[in-house]
């Protein structure tokens, strides 16, 4: 196929924007009703939305600074996946809003009089205001915004002009963007879910969240990466042995998120301060302690045994089920962070958690088709996509 021909690709069918938008709608007044029954609780789900819509939508565009920074070549024909999964980025300055509006019911620390009785808080003022949180949360959009638009109009630019400078810039560009990635993807985490306990601290809460979005990003992008190769919407000469790579990259990411996860209780474990270990005590005790062994296996056991073995890694089926199984498995570890805040004697779920997550599967999709759009699957400019699409990789594995 040419390059022109590339150019005029297919579409998604309208009936992914229907069903978006019948998934939008249906969740938006699921949590109207949320917010009417029990603000409090809906509060708390939007921020777990909020937050899981985060790691989807700059967790890509992680993913695309990652390529670009260590010149890699086999994730080339992918990129414009993860490219369109970030354009979630730029709708994150509305969906903020609830939460801006909702801070005396999220967070204890907004209450004045709450602070003039607690000499902890009163500590932690200078930090945790309402003035100063406002301003941080809309900045890291801002930021993230900034480098979305300026590396992908790079990389769309190029499919046109075919400018090798442009491949240098986005380089550049993704090299100054990891720092800042990590430190507010890490104020992001401290302010939105760390902060629902003001008392309690962790120095690897940052990373912890930082490890679960890459898992997330990559899970999303691998999902959508089997399926639409198997719809025929990806480059032609796309090697199914390529998945092999992102098998691995998936398998690796985990394994890292469960080493901090893992860091992060041995640390707390061991010191057994007071200002620490209550946090995790009331997920060790009554139905959360059975959700934290539930997030043992469903997030690192499980995933572990069934993408540790070569073949598991080329299969379409099993990439398609732990991709799915792995994006659940970050919802759950949302959930556990962030719903003992809201009620530290049980684990709970019902009508009232569903809008949510039927908005966040509807509202996913509906960006991704819009903006798939407008723009080639596949960064037919970029001179690394040659390269990647002749990578040989593992020639006696084969896609079962």
């Amino acid at each position: 196929m040419t390059t022109q021909g590339l150019q005029e690709q297919k579409k998604l069918p309208e009936s992914v924007k229907k069903a978006s938008l019948l998934l939008i709608s249906t969740g938006i007044v699921l949590m109207m009703i949320s917010f009417i029954v029990d603000s409090h609780r809906a509060f708390y789900n939007y921020i777990l939305m909020y937050s899981f819509i985060v790691s989807i939508g700059v967790g890509s565009l992680g993913l695309v600074a990652l390529e670009y920074m260590v010149d890699a070549a086999w994730s080339t024909p992918f990129r414009r996946i993860s490219e369109f999964l970030a354009f979630l980025i730029p709708f994150l300055l509305i969906l903020v809003i609830p939460i801006i509006f909702g801070i005396h019911d999220l967070y204890h620390w907004s209450h004045k009089e709450a602070v003039e009785t607690d000499p902890v808080l009163q500590g932690k003022a200078p930090y945790l205001n309402t003035a100063f949180f406002t301003i941080r949360v809309f900045a890291c959009i801002l930021i993230w915004m900034l480098f979305y638009f300026l590396i992908t109009k790079n990389s769309e630019k190029q499919d046109i002009t075919k400018e090798y400078g442009l491949l240098t810039k986005n380089i550049k560009l993704s090299i100054g963007f990891a720092p800042i990635l990590i430190i507010t993807l890490t104020i992001t985490a401290i302010d939105l879910i760390m902060s629902l306990e003001p008392h309690w601290y962790s120095t690897m809460f940052g990373v912890y969240y930082f490890s679960g979005t890459a898992v997330a990003g990559l899970a999303a992008t691998t999902l959508l990466a089997v399926i639409l190769k198997e719809k025929g919407y990806l480059h032609p000469q796309l090697q199914d042995r390529l998945y092999h790579s992102m098998g691995t990259l998936l398998f690796g990411l985990n394994v890292f998120w469960a080493y901090i996860a893992f860091s992060q209780f041995l640390l707390i474990w061991y010191a057994d301060i007071p200002e620490e270990t209550f946090w995790m005590m009331h997920r060790m005790h009554g139905s959360w302690g059975v959700v934290s062994l539930a997030l043992l296996f469903i997030h690192f056991i499980i995933p572990f045994i069934i993408l540790l073995p070569g073949r598991a890694k080329t299969n379409f089926r099993t990439l398609k089920i732990m991709a799915v199984w792995l994006l659940f498995a970050h919802m759950l570890d949302l959930y556990w962070l962030i719903m003992p805040n809201f009620n530290k004697e049980s684990a709970f779920f019902s009508w009232n958690e569903i809008g949510f997550i039927l908005f966040i599967v509807g509202f996913v999709l509906f960006v991704f088709k819009i903006k798939s759009d407008k723009t080639n699957f596949t960064p037919v400019g970029d001179p690394k996509l040659e390269t990647g699409l002749e990578v040989k990789l593992y020639p006696d594995l084969s896609i079962d």
